[in-house]
C-alpha cells in the first residue's frame, strides 16, 4: 500500500522516512512521553534507524510523521495500525516530541487520520487506548467524539506503581455525525 500524504491548515502527514531518525531518537529518549504513553521498551539507535528506513514499507500500517508551518521537521508521528480490512477497523496512536505538545497538531492529526481511516480506508471502528494518569490526551481523543469503552486494570507501569488503560473508540456514524458540526 502506499502510503498518503494529508494536508490540514496547520500540518501536513507525510511517510515517515529515514531522514527522520534523528527527530525520532529524541523523541523516544523524552522520559516524560514515555511515562504517558507507558512505553518501558529501551530502543537502540539502530533500532530506530532501521524503523524510520523500513516502516513506510510494512502492510497493515499507516505510520505518517507530523510536519508544520512549511517544514519538513519531524514533529511527531500519527500511527494507524492494527488495520483489519474485514472487521474494518483500526487502532490510532499519536506521539509528539517534547516541545511540539500542546499546540494543536496532534489534534489535526487525528483529525486528518480519522477522515483517512473512515472515508479513504472505508473503516467502521477505531480505537485506542490511553493511560489514566494522561488526563489531557483523554481528555483530547474525548473532545475529538471517542468514548471510554473498558478499563485495563493495572495494564501499565507507572514508576514504582500501577495505572489502567483506558480503551476508546469512535464508530463510523459518530465520526459522520462529528463532520456535521
Amino acid at each position: 500500500m502506499k502510503k498518503p500524504s494529508l494536508e490540514g491548515e496547520m500540518i501536513r502527514l507525510r511517510p515517515v522516512r529515514a531522514a527522520d531518525a534523528d527527530a525520532m531518537w529524541e523523541m523516544v529518549q523524552d522520559p516524560e512521553g514515555a511515562r504517558m504513553t507507558g512505553t518501558t521498551t529501551i530502543f537502540t539507535r539502530a533500532q530506530i534507524d532501521d524503523w524510520c528506513a523500513t516502516v513506510s514499507d510494512q502492510d497493515g500500517r499507516i505510520d505518517l510523521a507530523i510536519t508544520a508551518n512549511g517544514s519538513d521537521e519531524y514533529l511527531g508521528e500519527i500511527v494507524l495500525n492494527e488495520i483489519d480490512d474485514v472487521v474494518r477497523s483500526g487502532n490510532l496512536r499519536l506521539v509528539m516530541r517534547p516541545g511540539y505538545r500542546g499546540r494543536g497538531y496532534g489534534t489535526e492529526a487525528i483529525q486528518l487520520m480519522l477522515g483517512l481511516a473512515f472515508d479513504g480506508l472505508g473503516l467502521h471502528r477505531v480505537e485506542m487506548d490511553v493511560l489514566s494518569i494522561n488526563p489531557r490526551a483523554r481528555s483530547l481523543y474525548e473532545n475529538l467524539g471517542f468514548r471510554v469503552e473498558g478499563r485495563l486494570r493495572d495494564a501499565y507501569r507507572d514508576g514504582e506503581r500501577w495505572c489502567d488503560s483506558l480503551v476508546m473508540g469512535l464508530l463510523e456514524d459518530e465520526f459522520r455525525a462529528s463532520q456535521l458540526d
